[in-house]
């Protein structure tokens, strides 16, 4: 019988500064599930990008791409979809203002063009520039996009405001979902299940994408190196990311 569920960002949150997953943590996930209680990923990272961490934290139940694709037990249950017609207006307006960008699925990830801003994006979070395929979008379903720049917010913001929801993550990208998508919206989709109905929920989160995450269940933490914004939203600050703060918080709430 299910008695918690316990939804984690990654970067900043779960993972290390070298974005890792340390020992402890992958421990604390095994004490979460020998007390019953479900550990979820809950990143706006897509599938295809976190499966070793999947693996050695034994979790099989992730809301991902900002909760535009969600899996429960390894079963996808939730897809919210941006159509070809509006990347194509999309990628118009991206060109005409010199930036690149990402599309994504559960499955892997393609670049419209190289830029060095994509670079400087990617060393960001410790990955890999994904290869150049302007036309993927065109044979395969993408649920999230990624805008390569440090600035335009607000024009991207007002330019799309129908289409697409932004969360900026690092100094160099702002993630990209259908209009009205965020963490919440996947949380939802999979509280819906009998399986996690009436049952408790927590959050651990540190960054803008994190918000709504943590207004969607019933004990929010936020982490101590969280951004100042976020913390308000919480109803308990653990200690950073590199100091433990994923066990202490969990011993907070007696999780574990």
């Amino acid at each position: 019988m299910t008695k918690g569920i316990v939804f984690f960002d990654l970067d900043n949150t779960l993972l290390n500064a070298d974005t890792k997953l340390d020992n402890e943590v992958a421990d604390a996930m095994s004490q979460l599930r020998q007390n019953d209680i479900v550990p979820v990923i809950s990143s706006g990272r897509n599938i295809f990008e976190i499966q070793t961490i999947m693996d050695k934290a034994a979790i099989d139940t992730v809301v991902s791409a900002n909760g535009s694709y969600v899996i429960n037990h390894g079963q996808p249950i939730y897809e919210s979809k941006i159509t070809d017609e509006q990347i194509e207006r999309f990628s118009k307006i991206a060109t005409e203002h010199g930036n690149s960008f990402v599309v994504l699925n559960d499955q892997t990830s393609r670049l419209n063009k190289f830029t060095q801003m994509a670079q400087n994006a990617f060393d960001n979070v410790n990955s890999p520039v994904p290869t150049v395929d302007a036309n993927f979008y065109k044979t395969n379903p993408i649920y999230m996009m990624i805008i390569l720049t440090d600035s335009e917010d607000d024009f991207y913001r007002q330019t799309f405001e129908n289409d697409f929801t932004f969360y900026r993550n690092t100094p160099f990208s702002m993630d990209v979902v259908a209009q009205g998508g965020s963490k919440k919206v996947g949380i939802k989709k999979l509280l819906e299940l009998p399986e996690y109905s009436d049952v408790p929920t927590y959050a651990f989160g540190d960054g803008n994408n994190d918000i709504a995450m943590l207004e969607a269940v019933d004990h929010p933490v936020a982490m101590g190196n969280a951004l100042p914004h976020v913390k308000p939203y919480a109803e308990f600050v653990t200690t950073n990311n590199t100091n433990h703060g994923i066990v202490n918080g969990l011993k907070h709430f007696k999780l574990i």
